[in-house]
């Protein structure tokens, strides 16, 4: 899964801001006033403008061509329409934006007004991601969700009724109060909104618990607020996980990589392009980016804090040398359901991995397939640990 000099660019543009910052967000985002997001739209643009002084001064090649865009955060619908058409206009004016590229839009249930939403499908944005979280109203409300589950379901309707090609949701196993019953209803609402042709992806997530979200940092210490003492177990969560994995092809929804399932066509463009490492640019608060150069490829990053981020230089850069193409084409490749292509990997690296690869295929923790290797259902479970096994050998350029 290697990147060549033709490859087409992803966009992902950052928007971070909300109306309610959810108690289990761990992202560079937080709820700021008009003037605020106002000035950051600018900074945004300005950066957009500049993004060809910055890959030159990284040694970074950068394909003018755009197939897809992600408008990512936060809560990028929150943005007002005059300000989306100046976001649009600054990378129409830096790229070629393709006709028929894919445009997402994540959005809030109830926070896309009509407005808002006529203009950006007027730009172009055809792929809607919403922020369900769970159609179940306690657990929504539990952590900081302005929405209850019905919103959600009207919203994907709406959003279908006015023409959007693709409309996804988000699902997060371990919420506060889950349970097996109330996990069932999620996914039986979500079987419904398929069977309408409404809801065409869905990403299922376990929730993560670590210090960089307000939940995380009350259940790693042993708080009593905003519900930690009710967070699912890990067990449980996984529990829910392996439901939905046998629940929703039944539904129509092909597992594609291990958090993602999609009807048949409306696999998310942009996002296989970082699993396939394909080049794409990051750009605003906490943006993260990949390009070719010469000798491979250069990964770099935007601040995480406003009050520094203004697209000038990155905060972070990383030369990718071999070593790390090899881990990089394994940890993310082996997340796609379809596998690695081994004879692909074989003619830019020689490996010695094979050992490894059976003792994880007679563990049933993966299986090779017609030069493929794959993880099984029960080696997505225990995915990190497949990966530091495989990386544990030894390898160098082919």
């Amino acid at each position: 899964m290697g990147m060549g000099v033709a490859d087409k660019l992803g966009v992902y543009v950052s928007v971070p801001f909300c109306r309610a910052k959810c108690s289990f967000c761990n992202f560079a985002s937080g709820v700021s006033g008009a003037e605020a997001i106002e000035q950051y739209v600018g900074t945004l643009c300005g950066e957009i403008e500049r993004v060809g002084e910055r890959a030159a001064s990284l040694g970074a090649k950068l394909s003018r061509v755009v197939d897809t865009v992600y408008f990512g955060g936060g809560t990028p619908s929150l943005l007002d329409p005059e300000q989306t058409r100046r976001i649009f206009a600054a990378l129409s004016g830096e790229f070629e934006v393709e006709r028929g590229a894919e445009i997402t839009l994540e959005a809030a249930p109830g926070q896309i007004e009509d407005a808002v939403l006529e203009e950006v499908m007027r730009l172009g944005v055809n792929r809607v991601s919403l922020g369900v979280q769970s159609f179940v109203d306690g657990e929504c409300s539990a952590v900081g969700r302005l929405h209850t589950g019905e919103d959600c379901v009207r919203e994907i309707r709406r959003l279908r009724e006015r023409g959007v090609l693709d409309v996804g949701a988000d699902l997060i196993a371990g919420l506060p109060y889950q349970t097996r019953e109330s996990w069932r209803r999620s996914l039986e609402t979500v079987g419904e909104l398929a069977v309408e042709g409404a809801l065409t992806h869905l990403s299922v997530y376990l929730l993560e618990i670590d210090e960089d979200s307000r939940l995380g940092r009350e259940v790693l210490g042993g708080g009593l607020r905003i519900h930690a003492p009710a967070v699912a177990s890990d067990e449980l969560a996984v529990e829910l996980y392996e439901m939905a994995c046998e629940f929703l092809p039944g539904a129509g929804f092909e597992q594609y990589e291990i958090s993602n399932f999609a009807m048949k066509g409306f696999q998310s463009k942009h996002n296989r392009k970082y699993w396939e490492r394909k080049p794409y640019l990051g750009v605003g608060l906490d943006a993260h980016s990949m390009l070719l150069t010469g000798e491979g490829a250069v990964r770099f990053a935007n601040a995480d804090e406003l009050i520094t981020c203004d697209g000038s230089r990155p905060a972070e850069v990383t030369r990718v040398g071999e070593r790390e193409a090899f881990e990089e084409s394994v940890f993310l490749g082996l997340r796609l359901c379809e596998g690695l292509d081994v004879t692909g990997l074989k003619r830019k690296f020689v490996m010695e991995c094979e050992e490894s690869i059976r003792e994880l295929a007679a563990e049933g923790l993966m299986e090779v397939d017609e030069g493929r290797w794959k993880l099984t259902q029960r080696g997505r479970l225990v995915s990190n640990e497949v990966f530091g096994r495989v990386l544990e050998t030894r390898v160098v350029s082919g």
